[in-house]
Protein backbone atom coordinates (compact mmCIF):
# COMPACT_ATOMS: atom_id res chain seq x y z
CA UNK A 1 0.00 0.00 0.00
CA UNK A 2 1.34 3.43 -0.94
CA UNK A 3 2.02 5.70 1.99
CA UNK A 4 0.84 9.31 2.08
CA UNK A 5 3.50 11.86 1.38
CA UNK A 6 4.17 14.38 4.15
CA UNK A 7 4.60 18.09 3.69
CA UNK A 8 5.67 20.66 6.28
CA UNK A 9 3.73 23.94 6.51
CA UNK A 10 4.78 27.11 8.33
CA UNK A 11 2.21 28.33 10.86
CA UNK A 12 3.42 31.93 10.44
CA UNK A 13 3.38 32.47 6.68
CA UNK A 14 1.75 29.32 5.32
CA UNK A 15 4.78 28.39 3.20
CA UNK A 16 5.41 24.70 2.53
CA UNK A 17 8.55 22.58 2.43
CA UNK A 18 9.21 18.95 1.55
CA UNK A 19 11.22 18.29 4.73
CA UNK A 20 11.33 19.63 8.25
CA UNK A 21 13.67 22.54 8.92
CA UNK A 22 14.31 24.46 12.11
CA UNK A 23 13.96 27.76 10.23
CA UNK A 24 11.24 28.49 7.69
CA UNK A 25 12.93 29.25 4.34
CA UNK A 26 10.09 31.62 3.36
CA UNK A 27 9.72 33.97 6.34
CA UNK A 28 12.70 33.06 8.54
CA UNK A 29 10.62 32.09 11.61
CA UNK A 30 12.04 29.39 13.87
CA UNK A 31 10.30 26.12 14.88
CA UNK A 32 7.10 26.89 12.97
CA UNK A 33 6.99 24.00 10.46
CA UNK A 34 4.29 21.43 11.22
CA UNK A 35 3.81 18.12 9.46
CA UNK A 36 0.75 17.39 7.37
CA UNK A 37 -0.42 15.21 4.51
CA UNK A 38 0.44 16.49 1.05
CA UNK A 39 -2.63 17.02 -1.11
CA UNK A 40 -2.68 15.67 -4.67
CA UNK A 41 -2.30 18.26 -7.40
CA UNK A 42 -2.71 18.39 -11.14
CA UNK A 43 -5.77 18.38 -13.37
CA UNK A 44 -8.13 19.48 -10.61
CA UNK A 45 -10.30 22.55 -11.09
CA UNK A 46 -9.43 25.22 -8.55
CA UNK A 47 -12.16 25.24 -5.89
CA UNK A 48 -11.99 29.04 -5.60
CA UNK A 49 -12.75 29.58 -9.28
CA UNK A 50 -16.51 29.90 -8.78
CA UNK A 51 -16.04 32.33 -5.89
CA UNK A 52 -13.52 34.66 -7.51
CA UNK A 53 -15.68 36.87 -9.74
CA UNK A 54 -13.73 38.79 -12.34
CA UNK A 55 -14.05 42.59 -12.14
CA UNK A 56 -13.03 45.18 -14.74
CA UNK A 57 -10.28 47.68 -13.99
CA UNK A 58 -11.70 50.99 -12.72
CA UNK A 59 -10.37 54.37 -11.70
CA UNK A 60 -10.29 54.78 -7.93
CA UNK A 61 -11.99 58.20 -7.93
CA UNK A 62 -14.88 56.86 -10.05
CA UNK A 63 -15.71 53.92 -7.80
CA UNK A 64 -18.90 54.49 -5.81
CA UNK A 65 -18.26 54.17 -2.11
CA UNK A 66 -20.45 54.82 0.92
CA UNK A 67 -20.02 54.33 4.63
CA UNK A 68 -20.69 50.85 5.95
CA UNK A 69 -24.10 50.28 7.48
CA UNK A 70 -23.79 48.74 10.92
CA UNK A 71 -26.22 46.59 12.84
CA UNK A 72 -25.90 46.85 16.65
CA UNK A 73 -25.38 43.52 18.39
CA UNK A 74 -27.27 44.54 21.52
CA UNK A 75 -24.02 44.46 23.53
CA UNK A 76 -22.81 48.07 23.78
CA UNK A 77 -19.27 47.14 24.80
CA UNK A 78 -18.97 44.68 21.91
CA UNK A 79 -20.31 47.31 19.50
CA UNK A 80 -17.66 49.74 20.77
CA UNK A 81 -14.89 47.28 19.91
CA UNK A 82 -16.38 46.45 16.52
CA UNK A 83 -16.68 50.15 15.65
CA UNK A 84 -20.45 50.50 16.06
CA UNK A 85 -21.83 47.07 15.17
CA UNK A 86 -21.53 44.31 12.59
CA UNK A 87 -21.00 45.06 8.91
CA UNK A 88 -22.67 43.05 6.15
CA UNK A 89 -20.08 40.71 4.64
CA UNK A 90 -17.58 41.35 7.44
CA UNK A 91 -15.63 38.47 8.97
CA UNK A 92 -14.63 38.68 12.64
CA UNK A 93 -12.16 36.37 14.37
CA UNK A 94 -12.42 36.23 18.17
CA UNK A 95 -9.98 34.24 20.29
CA UNK A 96 -9.41 33.66 23.97
CA UNK A 97 -8.57 31.10 26.64
CA UNK A 98 -10.95 28.18 27.24
CA UNK A 99 -13.84 29.12 29.52
CA UNK A 100 -13.24 32.87 29.21
CA UNK A 101 -16.77 33.49 27.84
CA UNK A 102 -16.49 33.60 24.02
CA UNK A 103 -19.46 31.32 23.33
CA UNK A 104 -21.54 32.98 26.07
CA UNK A 105 -21.01 36.48 24.65
CA UNK A 106 -21.74 35.41 21.08
CA UNK A 107 -24.89 33.51 22.11
CA UNK A 108 -26.15 36.67 23.83
CA UNK A 109 -25.33 38.71 20.70
CA UNK A 110 -27.08 36.16 18.46
CA UNK A 111 -30.20 36.28 20.65
CA UNK A 112 -30.33 40.10 20.42
CA UNK A 113 -29.66 40.18 16.67
CA UNK A 114 -32.31 37.51 16.00
CA UNK A 115 -35.01 40.08 16.80
CA UNK A 116 -34.08 42.13 13.71
CA UNK A 117 -32.14 39.87 11.28
CA UNK A 118 -31.87 36.17 10.41
CA UNK A 119 -29.13 34.43 12.42
CA UNK A 120 -27.43 31.03 12.41
CA UNK A 121 -25.32 29.57 15.22
CA UNK A 122 -23.01 26.75 14.05
CA UNK A 123 -21.42 24.73 16.83
CA UNK A 124 -18.69 22.19 16.22
CA UNK A 125 -17.63 21.76 19.83
CA UNK A 126 -21.01 21.17 21.47
CA UNK A 127 -24.30 19.50 20.65
CA UNK A 128 -27.48 21.44 20.04
CA UNK A 129 -28.76 20.35 23.45
CA UNK A 130 -25.71 21.85 25.18
CA UNK A 131 -26.27 25.17 23.41
CA UNK A 132 -29.94 25.07 24.43
CA UNK A 133 -28.97 24.40 28.07
CA UNK A 134 -26.64 27.42 28.09
CA UNK A 135 -29.34 29.56 26.47
CA UNK A 136 -31.86 28.66 29.18
CA UNK A 137 -29.29 29.21 31.92
CA UNK A 138 -28.69 32.73 30.57
CA UNK A 139 -32.42 33.42 30.42
CA UNK A 140 -32.51 33.69 26.60
CA UNK A 141 -35.67 32.73 24.71
CA UNK A 142 -33.95 31.47 21.52
CA UNK A 143 -37.24 31.50 19.59
CA UNK A 144 -35.63 32.93 16.45
CA UNK A 145 -32.11 31.49 16.74
CA UNK A 146 -31.30 28.75 14.25
CA UNK A 147 -28.69 26.23 15.47
CA UNK A 148 -26.62 23.74 13.49
CA UNK A 149 -24.28 21.17 15.10
CA UNK A 150 -21.88 20.34 12.26
CA UNK A 151 -18.14 20.26 11.48
CA UNK A 152 -18.22 19.59 7.73
CA UNK A 153 -17.47 22.79 5.83
CA UNK A 154 -19.43 21.73 2.75
CA UNK A 155 -22.58 20.99 4.79
CA UNK A 156 -22.24 24.29 6.64
CA UNK A 157 -21.96 26.20 3.35
CA UNK A 158 -24.99 24.33 2.00
CA UNK A 159 -26.97 25.26 5.13
CA UNK A 160 -25.97 28.92 4.72
CA UNK A 161 -27.28 28.77 1.14
CA UNK A 162 -30.61 27.37 2.35
CA UNK A 163 -31.07 29.46 5.51
CA UNK A 164 -29.68 32.69 4.00
CA UNK A 165 -28.72 34.21 7.38
CA UNK A 166 -27.53 37.79 7.81
CA UNK A 167 -25.33 36.85 10.77
CA UNK A 168 -23.56 33.55 11.36
CA UNK A 169 -21.35 32.31 14.22
CA UNK A 170 -18.85 29.46 13.64
CA UNK A 171 -17.80 27.94 16.99
CA UNK A 172 -15.02 27.11 16.33
CA UNK A 173 -12.91 27.30 13.17
CA UNK A 174 -10.47 24.68 14.54
CA UNK A 175 -13.19 21.99 14.59
CA UNK A 176 -14.15 22.30 10.90
CA UNK A 177 -12.83 20.16 8.09
CA UNK A 178 -13.16 20.30 4.33
CA UNK A 179 -13.71 17.18 2.25
CA UNK A 180 -11.23 18.59 -0.26
CA UNK A 181 -8.40 17.89 2.20
CA UNK A 182 -7.44 14.68 3.96
CA UNK A 183 -5.70 16.26 6.97
CA UNK A 184 -7.32 16.32 10.41
CA UNK A 185 -9.51 19.22 11.67
CA UNK A 186 -7.41 21.92 13.29
CA UNK A 187 -4.40 21.38 11.04
CA UNK A 188 -2.81 24.32 9.27
CA UNK A 189 -4.23 23.34 5.88
CA UNK A 190 -7.77 22.76 7.20
CA UNK A 191 -7.94 26.01 9.18
CA UNK A 192 -6.63 28.02 6.25
CA UNK A 193 -8.96 26.32 3.75
CA UNK A 194 -12.10 26.60 5.90
CA UNK A 195 -11.44 30.23 6.83
CA UNK A 196 -10.83 31.19 3.20
CA UNK A 197 -14.01 29.48 2.00
CA UNK A 198 -16.15 31.05 4.72
CA UNK A 199 -14.65 34.48 4.04
CA UNK A 200 -15.41 34.27 0.32
CA UNK A 201 -18.96 33.13 1.15
CA UNK A 202 -19.42 36.08 3.51
CA UNK A 203 -18.27 38.56 0.85
CA UNK A 204 -20.38 36.98 -1.89
CA UNK A 205 -23.60 36.71 0.14
CA UNK A 206 -23.22 39.79 2.39
CA UNK A 207 -23.50 37.63 5.48
CA UNK A 208 -21.52 38.73 8.54
CA UNK A 209 -19.59 35.78 9.98
CA UNK A 210 -17.89 35.47 13.36
CA UNK A 211 -15.19 32.78 13.68
CA UNK A 212 -14.27 31.59 17.17
CA UNK A 213 -10.58 30.65 17.36
CA UNK A 214 -8.47 28.74 19.85
CA UNK A 215 -5.32 30.22 21.38
CA UNK A 216 -1.94 28.65 22.11
CA UNK A 217 -0.37 28.44 25.55
CA UNK A 218 1.50 31.68 24.72
CA UNK A 219 -1.85 33.42 24.19
CA UNK A 220 -1.57 33.80 20.39
CA UNK A 221 -4.29 32.64 18.02
CA UNK A 222 -3.78 29.02 17.03
CA UNK A 223 -3.39 28.09 13.38
CA UNK A 224 -1.56 29.78 10.52
CA UNK A 225 -0.75 33.46 10.75
CA UNK A 226 -2.51 33.97 7.45
CA UNK A 227 -5.79 33.39 9.33
CA UNK A 228 -5.52 36.87 10.86
CA UNK A 229 -4.79 38.39 7.44
CA UNK A 230 -7.84 36.79 5.82
CA UNK A 231 -10.45 38.19 8.22
CA UNK A 232 -11.55 41.81 8.59
CA UNK A 233 -11.47 42.09 12.38
CA UNK A 234 -9.45 40.29 15.06
CA UNK A 235 -10.65 40.42 18.67
CA UNK A 236 -8.90 39.01 21.72
CA UNK A 237 -10.88 37.96 24.78
CA UNK A 238 -8.71 38.63 27.83
CA UNK A 239 -9.12 38.24 31.55
CA UNK A 240 -8.33 36.09 34.53
CA UNK A 241 -10.69 33.15 35.02
CA UNK A 242 -10.45 33.85 38.77
CA UNK A 243 -11.87 37.34 38.22
CA UNK A 244 -15.38 38.24 37.10
CA UNK A 245 -14.18 40.90 34.65
CA UNK A 246 -13.33 40.33 31.00
CA UNK A 247 -11.75 42.56 28.34
CA UNK A 248 -12.40 42.33 24.61
CA UNK A 249 -9.61 44.03 22.69
CA UNK A 250 -9.52 44.85 18.96
CA UNK A 251 -6.14 44.06 17.39
CA UNK A 252 -7.20 44.55 13.76
CA UNK A 253 -10.31 46.23 12.38
CA UNK A 254 -10.87 47.21 8.76
CA UNK A 255 -14.16 48.89 9.71
CA UNK A 256 -13.14 50.78 12.84
CA UNK A 257 -10.40 51.82 15.25
CA UNK A 258 -7.91 49.33 16.65
CA UNK A 259 -6.85 49.03 20.29
CA UNK A 260 -10.42 49.67 21.42
CA UNK A 261 -11.51 47.63 24.43
CA UNK A 262 -14.85 46.51 25.78
CA UNK A 263 -15.20 45.67 29.46
CA UNK A 264 -17.60 42.98 30.66
CA UNK A 265 -18.54 41.50 34.01
CA UNK A 266 -19.40 37.79 34.21
CA UNK A 267 -22.68 37.29 36.06
CA UNK A 268 -25.12 34.42 36.55
CA UNK A 269 -27.06 35.70 33.53
CA UNK A 270 -24.01 35.97 31.25
CA UNK A 271 -21.73 38.84 30.37
CA UNK A 272 -22.89 42.37 31.16
CA UNK A 273 -21.20 45.51 29.83
CA UNK A 274 -19.44 47.74 32.36
CA UNK A 275 -20.31 51.39 31.76
CA UNK A 276 -17.65 52.79 34.13
CA UNK A 277 -14.61 50.52 33.74
CA UNK A 278 -12.35 52.89 35.69
CA UNK A 279 -14.01 51.64 38.88
CA UNK A 280 -12.58 48.16 38.21
CA UNK A 281 -8.99 49.31 38.08
CA UNK A 282 -9.08 51.55 41.16
CA UNK A 283 -8.59 50.05 44.61
CA UNK A 284 -10.93 51.17 47.36
CA UNK A 285 -8.59 52.59 50.00
CA UNK A 286 -10.26 54.41 52.87
CA UNK A 287 -7.19 56.65 53.06
CA UNK A 288 -4.24 57.10 50.64
CA UNK A 289 -1.46 54.51 51.06
CA UNK A 290 2.24 54.78 50.16
CA UNK A 291 3.24 53.46 46.74
CA UNK A 292 -0.11 54.02 45.04
CA UNK A 293 -0.57 56.40 42.08
CA UNK A 294 -3.50 56.69 39.68
CA UNK A 295 -2.73 56.85 35.95
CA UNK A 296 -5.06 58.11 33.22
CA UNK A 297 -4.36 55.80 30.29
CA UNK A 298 -5.97 55.54 26.86
CA UNK A 299 -7.48 52.34 25.47
CA UNK A 300 -8.50 53.21 21.94
CA UNK A 301 -10.77 56.24 22.26
CA UNK A 302 -11.60 55.64 25.92
CA UNK A 303 -9.69 57.25 28.82
CA UNK A 304 -9.32 54.82 31.72
CA UNK A 305 -8.13 55.47 35.26
CA UNK A 306 -5.86 52.68 36.47
CA UNK A 307 -4.15 52.44 39.84
CA UNK A 308 -0.45 51.62 39.73
CA UNK A 309 1.05 50.19 42.90
CA UNK A 310 4.76 50.09 43.72
CA UNK A 311 6.55 48.38 46.58
CA UNK A 312 10.20 49.21 47.31
CA UNK A 313 11.88 46.98 49.88
CA UNK A 314 15.47 46.32 50.91
CA UNK A 315 16.94 43.68 48.63
CA UNK A 316 19.81 41.27 48.78
CA UNK A 317 22.95 40.93 46.71
CA UNK A 318 21.02 41.05 43.43
CA UNK A 319 17.82 43.15 43.85
CA UNK A 320 14.72 42.10 41.93
CA UNK A 321 12.74 44.20 39.47
CA UNK A 322 9.31 42.73 38.87
CA UNK A 323 6.32 44.26 37.08
CA UNK A 324 2.83 42.89 36.46
CA UNK A 325 0.88 44.56 33.66
CA UNK A 326 3.84 46.73 32.57
CA UNK A 327 7.05 46.16 30.62
CA UNK A 328 9.82 44.93 32.92
CA UNK A 329 12.63 46.30 30.75
CA UNK A 330 11.01 49.74 30.80
CA UNK A 331 10.87 49.56 34.59
CA UNK A 332 14.63 49.01 34.74
CA UNK A 333 15.16 51.97 32.41
CA UNK A 334 12.95 54.24 34.54
CA UNK A 335 14.86 53.32 37.70
CA UNK A 336 18.10 54.30 35.97
CA UNK A 337 16.61 57.66 34.90
CA UNK A 338 15.32 58.23 38.44
CA UNK A 339 18.81 57.68 39.86
CA UNK A 340 20.75 59.66 37.26
CA UNK A 341 18.53 62.74 36.96
CA UNK A 342 16.64 62.91 40.28
CA UNK A 343 19.26 61.44 42.61
CA UNK A 344 16.92 58.74 43.94
CA UNK A 345 18.92 55.52 44.28
CA UNK A 346 17.20 52.10 44.28
CA UNK A 347 20.23 49.99 43.36
CA UNK A 348 20.07 48.00 46.63
CA UNK A 349 16.27 47.77 46.74
CA UNK A 350 13.73 45.27 45.42
CA UNK A 351 11.18 47.08 43.25
CA UNK A 352 7.77 45.58 42.47
CA UNK A 353 5.18 47.34 40.28
CA UNK A 354 1.62 46.18 39.66
CA UNK A 355 -1.33 47.45 37.60
CA UNK A 356 -4.52 46.87 39.62
CA UNK A 357 -7.33 44.84 38.05
CA UNK A 358 -5.22 42.70 35.73
CA UNK A 359 -5.06 45.34 32.98
CA UNK A 360 -2.01 45.46 30.71
CA UNK A 361 -0.56 48.91 30.04
CA UNK A 362 1.66 49.25 27.00
CA UNK A 363 1.71 53.01 26.38
CA UNK A 364 4.77 54.99 27.59
CA UNK A 365 2.51 57.63 29.18
CA UNK A 366 2.53 55.46 32.31
CA UNK A 367 6.20 56.31 33.01
CA UNK A 368 5.61 59.33 35.25
CA UNK A 369 2.98 57.58 37.37
CA UNK A 370 5.31 54.60 37.87
CA UNK A 371 8.17 56.83 39.06
CA UNK A 372 5.97 58.78 41.47
CA UNK A 373 4.55 55.54 42.89
CA UNK A 374 8.11 54.23 43.43
CA UNK A 375 9.15 57.49 45.10
CA UNK A 376 6.09 57.36 47.34
CA UNK A 377 6.83 53.80 48.44
CA UNK A 378 10.54 54.52 48.96
CA UNK A 379 9.79 57.47 51.29
CA UNK A 380 6.85 55.71 52.93
CA UNK A 381 4.58 58.71 52.33
CA UNK A 382 1.25 58.42 50.46
CA UNK A 383 0.36 60.71 47.58
CA UNK A 384 -2.42 63.25 48.20
CA UNK A 385 -6.01 62.11 47.96
CA UNK A 386 -7.38 62.53 44.43
CA UNK A 387 -3.90 62.54 42.81
CA UNK A 388 -3.28 61.51 39.19
CA UNK A 389 -0.28 61.62 36.84
CA UNK A 390 0.68 60.71 33.29
CA UNK A 391 3.60 61.43 30.97
CA UNK A 392 6.41 59.73 29.08
CA UNK A 393 9.95 59.81 30.49
CA UNK A 394 12.97 60.11 28.19
CA UNK A 395 16.50 58.88 28.90
CA UNK A 396 17.65 62.48 29.21
CA UNK A 397 15.20 63.00 32.07
CA UNK A 398 12.66 65.06 30.13
CA UNK A 399 8.91 64.55 30.60
CA UNK A 400 7.29 64.22 27.18
CA UNK A 401 3.63 64.92 26.42
CA UNK A 402 1.04 62.17 26.14
CA UNK A 403 -1.52 62.11 23.30
CA UNK A 404 -4.97 63.58 24.01
CA UNK A 405 -3.98 65.01 27.36
CA UNK A 406 -7.06 67.25 27.58
CA UNK A 407 -9.40 64.26 27.43
CA UNK A 408 -7.42 62.50 30.15
CA UNK A 409 -7.65 65.50 32.47
CA UNK A 410 -11.36 66.00 31.86
CA UNK A 411 -12.04 62.31 32.60
CA UNK A 412 -10.09 62.57 35.87
CA UNK A 413 -11.93 65.75 36.89
CA UNK A 414 -15.26 64.11 36.09
CA UNK A 415 -14.44 61.25 38.48
CA UNK A 416 -13.54 63.63 41.30
CA UNK A 417 -9.74 63.82 41.15
CA UNK A 418 -8.29 67.13 42.29
CA UNK A 419 -4.47 67.12 41.83
CA UNK A 420 -2.54 66.26 38.65
CA UNK A 421 1.13 66.18 37.67
CA UNK A 422 1.39 66.25 33.89
CA UNK A 423 3.90 67.21 31.16
CA UNK A 424 4.08 70.94 30.49
CA UNK A 425 2.93 70.45 26.90
CA UNK A 426 -0.29 68.83 28.19
CA UNK A 427 -1.17 71.68 30.55
CA UNK A 428 -4.57 73.07 29.48
CA UNK A 429 -4.87 76.71 28.42
CA UNK A 430 -8.09 77.05 30.39
CA UNK A 431 -8.36 75.88 33.97
CA UNK A 432 -10.37 72.72 34.57
CA UNK A 433 -12.83 73.17 37.42
CA UNK A 434 -11.88 71.27 40.55
CA UNK A 435 -8.48 70.14 39.24
CA UNK A 436 -5.14 71.66 40.32
CA UNK A 437 -2.54 70.97 37.64
CA UNK A 438 1.23 70.95 38.16
CA UNK A 439 3.02 71.05 34.79
CA UNK A 440 6.61 69.72 34.75
CA UNK A 441 9.32 69.46 32.10
CA UNK A 442 11.82 67.16 33.82
CA UNK A 443 11.88 64.24 36.24
CA UNK A 444 13.60 66.22 38.99
CA UNK A 445 10.84 68.86 38.80
CA UNK A 446 8.20 66.14 39.23
CA UNK A 447 10.01 64.77 42.29
CA UNK A 448 10.25 68.27 43.78
CA UNK A 449 6.53 68.86 43.21
CA UNK A 450 5.80 65.53 44.86
CA UNK A 451 7.92 66.40 47.91
CA UNK A 452 6.04 69.66 48.26
CA UNK A 453 2.67 67.88 48.20
CA UNK A 454 3.34 65.14 50.78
Amino acid sequence: MATSKSIYTCTECGGTNAKWLGKCPHCGAWNTLTEGVAEPTGGVKNRYQSLAKSQPVATLSEIEASDFERTPTGQEELDRVLGGGIVAGGVVLIGGDPGIGKSTLLLQAVESLSQTVKVLYVTGEESGAQVAMRSRRLGLSGTKVRVLAEISLERILATIDVEEPDFCVIDSIQTLYSEQLSSAPGSVAQVRECAAQLTRTAKARGCAIVLVGHVTKEGALAGPRVLEHIVDTVLYFEGDTHSSFRLVRAIKNRFGAVNEIGVFAMTEKGLKGVTNPSAIFLSTHAEPVPGSCVLVTLEGTRPLLVELQALVDSGGVSPRRLSVGLDRDRLAMLLAVLHRHAGVATGDQDVFVNAVGGVRISEPAADLAVLLAIQSSLRGKPLPKGFIAFGEIGLAGEVRPAPRGQERLKEAAKLGFSVAVVPKANAPKKAIEGLTIHAVERVEQAIEVLRGLV
